[in-house]
Formats: structure tokens, sequence, C-alpha cells
């Protein structure tokens, strides 16, 4: 089932006349009701007129998140404030968090794009969906309860936390699509088990994981653990929410829904336009909001994109699984390392579970140091040291052969890592930098 049969399966040529449209309308909405844009586009000597369709969107200056923070809480908005009938904010831990007003039109294009996106994942009309995304200020859960009103799912609307409670309502009420963070999937797991549950027997059929960068080999534990399709849904706050992408049962790309969403891939160093297929950072254009419309949104997640199209018959372009955010990465050594690429290493290798941290730190004097800690099996964790310290060193030797850099490994015993409902907590600097 397509959702939008029209957007979503239109013809390339088709589709960037309407982009060209939309494009030219919203450069001009903004530059007449945002004196931030107009400021930006006026230092940038670029004009309205100058916009004569979607290609010409590379003439227009990029926004950054520091423009939201600098604008906080309503310098961004193109509409006036009391048009805005709500409002979401980022949880920012430094400065002014980033503010995202929708208006009533907003708030039915949002519906729109999370049912498109639900669809997609494969859910149907009359299904039951536990959104295990927490409620609030969050645009998670609020995001899935539209999407899945507007598509005519019954919404279990549960939110983040209260793990047995979960278990419970899934036991109860047998949803048969769960929304929710990657890492709360496999926490519940562990949860489920020790109530005396089995996973696999679980009505979850379907999941719908986001709002954290998560690999492959983190998803076949998901779908081996909870013996249910896992799919990746993309979004960020900023943009709208959740909706901006979703994979469908294929698996082989996020569809991104570009008759709202217009996606550019740029080399993050000079901002020009990478190739097809080629890695870069993402750059979203909003073409149809009207609460806080954003020109070209650096997202710092690094995808790469492809037209073709998809087996299941839309023709959407695709981008990759987010390869890494640069708020997740870290500086080593001058070497780029992202989480997702240490759990890559980790749940290939036998025995170790999709737990683990990293700790950066650097002495007085010294270069910076690399701590990983992994959590193992039960039964390899009781094995004689001699077979840990052979785990560790062919793990240690392993990351240095992906992430050209050395680290000291630290196997800990299973639920020694600290677990969270939301976002796993992946990186501990402790670098004065």
């Amino acid at each position: 089932m397509i959702w939008n049969k029209e957007m979503e399966c239109m013809g390339r040529k088709n589709m960037q006349e309407i982009q060209s449209q939309r494009l030219k309308k919203i450069v001009s909405y903004v530059y007449r009701n945002c004196p931030l844009y107009k400021a930006k586009f006026d230092s940038s000597g670029v004009k309205p007129s100058d916009v004569k369709g979607i290609k010409d969107v590379q003439k227009l200056p990029f926004t950054v998140k520091d423009d939201m923070r600098d604008s906080y809480p309503f310098g961004l908005f193109s509409s006036p404030v009391g048009e805005v009938k709500e409002i979401h904010v980022s949880s920012g831990t430094t400065g002014n968090p980033t503010v995202v007003g929708y208006t009533k039109k907003d708030l039915k294009l949002w519906s729109e794009v999370m049912a498109r996106s639900l669809c997609c994942a494969g859910a149907e009309p009359g299904d039951r969906i536990q959104i295990a995304y927490g409620y609030g200020l969050f645009t998670g859960g609020l995001g899935f309860h539209y999407g899945a009103l507007e598509m005519g799912l019954t919404i279990i609307p549960a939110s983040s936390g209260q793990t047995k409670r979960q278990l419970k309502l899934m036991t109860d009420f047998k949803p048969r699509i769960l929304g929710c963070t990657p890492s709360y999937a496999l926490y519940m797991a562990d949860e489920a088990r020790e109530i005396g549950l089995d996973p696999r027997e679980s009505s979850w059929e379907i999941g719908i994981f986001g709002a954290e960068p998560w690999s492959d080999s983190m998803r076949k534990e998901i779908e081996a653990t909870w013996n249910m399709l896992a799919t990746d849904v993309y979004g960020l706050s900023e943009i709208i929410g959740p909706g901006v992408a979703q994979e469908c049962r294929h698996k082989d790309g996020l569809h991104i829904w570009s008759d709202v969403f217009y996606p550019e891939v740029v080399n993050p160093e000079t901002g020009r336009a990478a190739g097809e297929g080629e890695a870069g950072e993402l750059v979203i254009t909003t073409l149809t909001k009207s609460g806080i419309p954003l020109i070209r949104y650096r997202t710092r997640d690094n995808v790469s994109i492809t037209h073709e199209k998809c087996r299941c018959g839309r023709t959407s372009p695709r981008i990759s699984k987010i390869r890494g955010r640069t708020d997740d990465m870290i500086v080593v050594r001058g070497i780029n390392v992202f989480p997702s690429q240490i759990e890559h290493v980790l749940l290939a290798i036998e025995g170790t579970q999709p737990h683990y941290q990293l700790i950066v730190d650097r002495k007085a004097g010294e270069m910076d140091e690399l701590e990983i800690l992994v959590e193992v099996e039960e039964k390899v964790f009781s094995d004689e040291v001699r077979k840990l310290q052979v785990l560790e060193e062919k793990i240690r030797k392993e990351i240095a052969s992906v992430l050209s850099i050395s680290a000291k490994v630290k196997l800990v015993e299973p639920r020694t890592i600290e677990r969270s409902e939301g976002k796993a907590k992946r990186v501990i600097d402790r670098r004065k930098l």
C-alpha cells in the first residue's frame, strides 16, 4: 500500500516542476516575512527573482542550527506567532535550544508525511500501534500520533519509559507496530527476559525506529530478538520532526518526501553538491511549511542519495541510513570517530552485546585516549581469563583496522552499562576542549 501514490510515485521531471513552483513561492515568502532571511539573502547578493527553478536552490545561502539558536525564540519564524498552534523545543545541552512552531497548515502537513512514513513501513488502516517515543516538547511521540490518526490506526500512546508497563500493554493489547528508539527496543528485550517473556513471541511485527543513529548490525540484532521487521525513520525537529524519510520493507534506503522536503547532499567542507551515491552532508529545504520554513538547512547528517526507482514502486529519492551525525562524532587524535562504526564492529563479533560506551580522555601533556566499554554475554564473561583477553584483543584489532586508531577495550559484565529509556548515551568525553 502507498499512502499518496501521486506524489510518492511521480516521475522525476514532473516532480521537479512541482519543486520549482514551490521553491519560488517559499523563497519569496521568507524574504517578505522573515527579517533574518531577508538579511541573509541580501548579504549573499541573491533576490527571490533570481530563483527560476529548483536548480537555483544552490544560489541560496545555507541555514545552520546557530541561526535558530541566535534568533531564539521567534526570530526565524515567517508567520505571526499568533498563527502558531504548537511549539516544540529541542533538548539542547548548551546555549539556547532550537524552537519550532507549527501553524494549523503545518500540523496537517506533519500528519500527511507521517502517514506516508507509517504506510511505507508496512502499516495498514486499522492496525494497532504502540508509540513508545516521548510525548511533549520532543517531537517523536506527537509526530507518530498525528500520522497514526491520519492513517486510521488504533493508537496506544504509551510514551517512553515504564518498561514493564510497556510490555504489559504489548501483551494485553497486542499491537502490530512499535515505535521507539532502537536502543530502547533492545532494553525492553532485556526487561522482557527478566520477567519471563520471550521477545520472539511478541505481537510486534513491525518496528519503526529512529531518533538516534543505528547500524544494520543493530537492525539484525533487533529483528532476531523480537522476530519483527525493523525499519528506520528519519526526522529532525528543526525540519518537522519524524516523517522526513522512511524505509520501506526492502530496507534499501529511506524514501524522502521530496515534494515537501527538497534534499541535497553536499561536501561538508566546500558546500558543493556531491555526486549520485557519493557520501556527504544532507541539506534540506522545506518547500511547503509556513510557521518556520528553512532554506538549505545543514542537518550535519552524513548520507548518500539515489534517485533510482525502488522495488516498492516509489520514485521518491532515497537517502542511505545515517552514517553518523557530527554532533555524535568525536575527533580522537585527528581521526573522526562515529559510535555507529564501533557498533558495527562489535555486533559482528560473537559473544558481544549491543551495549557499549566510548570514553575519551586527555591527560596533561599527553594525546587523546579512547576506551571502549563492551558488554559481553554471561557465558563469555564466566569463561577463563585467557579467553577474555583473546576477545579483547580481537575487538581492539578490528577497531584499529576500521578506524585506523588504537583504543583500549574493556569487557564488562551484562547490564553493567547504564541503560536508557530514550537516546542511549554512547560517548563520555572527559577532555577539556
